[in-house]
């Protein structure tokens, strides 16, 4: 059976879909709708659902022994660069989080923007796995922190302009430093997804990059079944 995989703060699925590959069953957790997310979802405050799980409780039938890892990518907000240009005060998740996070005893990734507070992370970026689409390349510096040991597949590799993939399209900045926008399609084949919205694809993470994070975890997985065996 397929180690299973508990993905908070899901969104669309862009996370869940890498663990997927990397050969995870995965259930999503956010607490909005998410009409597009593409395996089992439930709606729920993430922490909530960690804290039933903790207590020995169930989520829609499920008790924390049922996941083998659990993924975190808590709201980014506090620490992206629009919050502070509008002086908007967002709530730190990241600590709350790792502290039941760690309690688990599971293997975990917590994942946010580089500049938030994660522990010894790795950045990941697109251009570390090709990821490119109409001359320009995604670059989307990405943070995850685990208590499984990650490494990075190498360095970043800037050569082209970075395609813009952020709020609610591209802005009037971009436009008039490469005079043209980039269509959605290019901005969908640039993160390798599509099965969202315009908006979910701005919130979204790369598949490539979990997929490649999940290769170390069910590395990690197999090695505790192995061992309790």
């Amino acid at each position: 059976m397929k180690p299973r995989l508990l993905d908070l703060f899901c969104g669309a699925g862009g996370c869940s879909v890498g663990y997927h590959r990397a050969g995870f069953d995965v259930v999503g957790v956010d607490i909005e709708p998410q009409p597009n997310y593409p395996f089992e979802f439930i709606q729920d405050d993430a922490l909530a659902v960690l804290w039933v799980l903790l207590e020995g409780g169930t989520i829609r039938g499920y008790k924390l022994e049922d996941f083998a890892v659990i993924h975190a990518s808590c709201p980014c907000q506090r620490w992206a660069g629009s919050s502070h240009w509008h002086g908007i005060d967002h709530p730190d998740l990241i600590a709350p989080t790792r502290d039941l996070l760690e309690r688990t005893g599971l293997p975990y990734v917590l994942e946010n923007v580089p500049g938030a507070p994660l522990k010894e992370p790795i950045t990941l970026c697109g251009t570390m796995f090709g990821l490119e689409a109409d001359g320009f390349e995604l670059r989307r510096h990405r943070c995850f922190e685990s208590n499984v040991f990650l490494m990075m597949p190498g360095q970043c590799q800037h050569r082209l302009p970075a395609i813009p993939v952020f709020g609610h399209g591209v802005n009037s900045d971009f436009k008039k430093r490469h005079g043209r926008t980039v269509a959605i399609k290019h901005r969908r084949k640039a993160m390798g997804i599509d099965w969202t919205n315009r908006d979910e694809l701005a919130e979204a993470i790369p598949p490539a990059y979990t997929e490649h994070i999940g290769e170390f975890l069910m590395t990690e997985v197999l090695a505790r079944r192995e061992a309790a065996a």
